[in-house]
């Protein structure tokens, strides 16, 4: 866990998937830098993590109970609440290194009056307001000269469920990764419903790839999660990649042939 999010923290991230494995990786991240990073992390969402089904002690190994005093949870229930609370994050005395939004979807869609291109304005009012927030806390961790820089923000962004969905929820993504330098998608490969053992395929890539990178380079990760509430990532090594390429185009025949 702490490899990847070594790797997360290097930019401005967004996190796509459905909604309780997304949530799972960020209340991870916000543990996992808080222990091991020693970062102060201000976590905002909607509801309490009081049906998550996650070992702390099984999935960050290295777990400190007293570093967990520096996640804040914010619970905020509105867009205009929300935008209230981190415009004035600079009037903290000790500002956050992370900051963490739970399902930025949901404040959108919750704030929506109108046809979708009303949804525009409101997520690139928030993806704005968040980047320039944490470039402005950067320069105030450097002038403190706290060991805590650069601020960074991760958001989570629900995946489409359908295909109706497909065109708003691509719509508010293109307008997010504006602001935002990397992507990891969550796509579920299993899940055991007798042991309640679930995988997923993390793909972690860049929103803005180079000239010299033919459609951004891709890292990959393993995330699984066993019975006990364990969480484990691991990246895939490049054997391991081509076989799971494999299988999926395979899939994809069979799924053809099958039409």
């Amino acid at each position: 866990m702490l490899l990847w999010m070594s790797y997360i923290y290097k930019s401005n991230s967004i996190v796509v998937g459905d909604r309780e494995s997304s949530r799972c990786v960020l209340f991870l991240a916000a543990v996992t830098a808080a222990t091991d990073l020693g970062l102060k992390v201000l976590f905002f969402t909607q509801t309490p993590f009081e049906s998550l089904q996650v070992s702390l002690k099984g999935s960050v190994p290295e777990l400190k109970l007293e570093a967990l005093k520096n996640v804040k949870f914010v619970y905020t229930k509105t867009l205009e609440e929300f935008l209230e609370d981190v415009a004035s994050l600079h009037e903290l005395v000790s500002p956050p290194s992370l900051i963490i939004v739970d399902d930025l979807e949901r404040y959108i869609h919750g704030s929506r009056s109108g046809p979708l291109q009303d949804d525009l304005s409101p997520v690139a009012h928030a993806a704005a307001l968040l980047h320039d927030t944490a470039a402005f806390l950067t320069q105030v961790l450097h002038n403190k000269g706290e060991n805590q820089g650069p601020c960074r923000f991760i958001v989570s962004f629900q995946a489409a469920r359908d295909d109706g969905e497909a065109q708003a929820a691509d719509l508010l993504l293109s307008v997010l990764e504006r602001y935002l330098q990397v992507r990891c998608t969550l796509d579920e490969v299993t899940g055991d419903g007798e042991t309640e053992r679930k995988e997923w395929q993390v793909y972690v890539s860049s929103t803005r790839p180079s000239p010299d990178q033919q459609g951004g380079e891709v890292q990959q990760w393993h995330l699984l999660m066993q019975s006990s509430g364990a969480v484990e990532f691991r990246p895939v090594i490049d054997g391991e990649r081509e076989i799971t390429d494999q299988l999926e185009s395979s899939k994809r025949d069979v799924e053809t042939d099958d039409t």
